[in-house]
């Protein structure tokens, strides 16, 4: 699993709220999930992005991901903005 294109993003938002809200409006090309992530709300993630033609990237954990967007802390998901 290559979380590259989390560490390269121009844009990039983390957090599950912010990133349900990018999906809605369009503006997201894709959507990484922690693997460890209640499902409750991931699964609400992965069906709003399928919904809406958004690819989604699965991360072996929370700290891979929160790691990878260049914060201490775990992630549940994260958005790659369009540019």
């Amino acid at each position: 699993m290559s979380l590259d294109k989390v560490k390269q993003a121009a844009k990039l938002t983390i957090g599950t709220k912010q990133a349900m809200k990018l999906v809605e409006l369009g503006e997201a090309t894709e959507v990484f999930i922690a693997k460890d992530a209640d499902p409750r709300i991931t699964i609400k993630m992965v069906n709003l992005c399928k919904k809406m033609g958004v690819k989604v990237t699965y991360v072996e954990s929370m700290n891979m991901l929160g790691k990878a967007c260049g914060i201490e802390v775990g992630a549940a998901m994260a958005a790659v903005v369009n540019e």
